[in-house]
């Protein structure tokens, strides 16, 4: 495969809308569009148009006319690619974008490989590894701070955290090796306050930076939550005041969920991957013991327990016994019923967990208090809009790596080891930097980074 063939791809999903792109990119871009566009104007040419300039048409086939069109160019290296892109505005219809992509392959261009527009955008320098990344998470983003979050990585804020601080480990590198590859010269050593606060600044910066992880895992993928309880505290109530419909069906009749419901629903800024489960008691029912162990499990493996407990009735044996399984601090204690006279011990229940809240599931009240206890639980409300983040396991695991050899440099000078050990430390962090922007990166992991894309993109 070569760099500069041109290839073709529908940019937008392939389902009816009122308008579908197909784009092309690659040195003869335009002129492979021109073979299956014709402009109204008579002798004008999409090869001939300048960049960032649109015209009107139609795309054609060797049966005729497929569809009205506006063909808009765009010339290296001002284009998404970096390459001469050109971009075919049809109406949405499947049949439509399918014929004209046909179209588009009989004159020359080849079908893109999954992410190859952003891989060519990555290896013609329009982006960091990082900004290619975050395109997928942006195309997925669900709310405003997730959106905003990927926007920002995709504009280089990561790079930029990262670039600052592989330029001082650098910047330390260099003097060390000066240092030690000449003795003789009158080269001044580097002083080991000097070092060591830029080692201590490196290392501040990716443990903040790691720190992100898991708050910009849940902003991307949401979170496992299940909904525990004893029978009739109103699970099934909180579930459907979460989810904004009648998810799981309510009764005053004690055990009517016997089994898991799930549905996704939105707490703020957070993506709750919900299950609602039959309520946890002992009974003799064969069917209700099923569920009762089901939700005892979803209850171990969940990434955000909601502990619900009715707050109009003393605390039950069974109530107790949920309350010493589930506290954790990925747990929150949601008393219910708030509408009613409180019986409930809250001393007991709040000494218990971490996060408590009281609610009405019922009358609404004392939701806004339940999202914020999620966003502080998962992290999310320690995040800023715009704020780098890392968000893949592979910038992770590099992040992570640079942080121990970071480490490993403190170590060896804290611990008057020669300035060769530091150096090697050094040498690995940034080298692990290196390979979390792509500055540095194998084939392979490159191949790795865009396998996850879509087709059009």
């Amino acid at each position: 495969m070569t760099r500069s063939d041109t290839i073709a791809a529908i940019a937008t999903p392939l389902a009816p809308a009122g308008l579908g792109v197909i784009r092309l990119s690659g040195s003869d871009a335009a002129t492979v569009a021109d073979r299956l566009f014709r402009p109204i104007s008579e002798g004008k040419t999409l090869a001939s148009l300048a960049g960032y300039t649109a015209c009107y048409g139609h795309v054609f086939d060797t049966e005729g006319d497929i569809d009205e069109c506006v063909a808009t160019v765009f010339r290296a290296p001002h284009s998404y690619t970096g390459e001469n892109v050109v971009e075919l505005s049809c109406h949405g219809g499947v049949y439509l974008l399918q014929r004209v992509l046909r179209a588009a392959f009989a004159a020359g261009a080849r079908p893109a490989g999954a992410g190859e527009f952003t891989r060519r955008a990555f290896m013609n320098g329009k982006m960091d590894l990082t900004g290619a990344e975050s395109v997928m998470s942006l195309i997925a983003a669900e709310g405003r701070l997730s959106a905003r979050t990927a926007l920002a990585a995709r504009e280089g804020a990561v790079f930029r955290r990262l670039d600052g601080v592989k330029t001082k480990l650098v910047q330390v590198l260099s003097g060390l090796a000066a240092f030690v590859d000449y003795p003789d010269e009158d080269i001044p050593e580097l002083q080991p306050e000097e070092l060591t606060a830029t080692l201590e600044e490196a290392k501040t910066t990716l443990t903040r930076l790691l720190a992100t992880f898991d708050a910009g895992q849940v902003l991307q993928g949401g979170v496992d939550t299940v909904i525990v309880g004893c029978p009739n505290v109103g699970k099934s109530t909180l579930m459907n005041r979460l989810t904004g419909n009648e998810s799981s069906i309510v009764t005053a009749e004690a055990g009517t969920t016997r089994d898991v419901v799930e549905r996704t629903a939105r707490a703020g800024e957070v993506l709750l991957r919900l299950a609602d489960t039959a309520g946890i008691h002992e009974t003799d029912n064969t069917v209700e013991a099923i569920g009762v162990e089901r939700a005892r499990t979803r209850m171990q493996t969940a990434a955000l327990v909601l502990v619900v407990f009715d707050g109009a009735r003393a605390l039950t044996d069974e109530d107790i016994a949920l309350a010493e399984d589930a506290a954790s601090s990925h747990a929150i204690a949601v008393i219910n019923k708030a509408d009613q006279p409180l019986i409930i011990n809250e001393e007991y229940i709040k000494n218990k967990f971490k996060h408590t809240v009281i609610i009405s599931a019922a009358e609404d009240s004392g939701v806004e208090q339940l999202i914020a206890a999620i966003a502080e639980v998962t992290g999310v409300e320690q995040l800023q809009s715009g704020e780098p983040i890392l968000a893949t396991e592979r910038q992770r695991d590099c992040a992570r790596r640079s942080l121990a050899a970071v480490e490993e440099a403190l170590a060896a000078l804290l611990g008057g080891m020669t300035l060769d050990a530091v150096t090697v430390s050094v040498d690995d962090a940034v080298a692990a930097i290196l390979e979390l922007t792509g500055e540095r990166v194998t084939e392979t992991v490159v191949d790795d980074v865009f396998a996850r894309f879509c087709v059009g993109k």
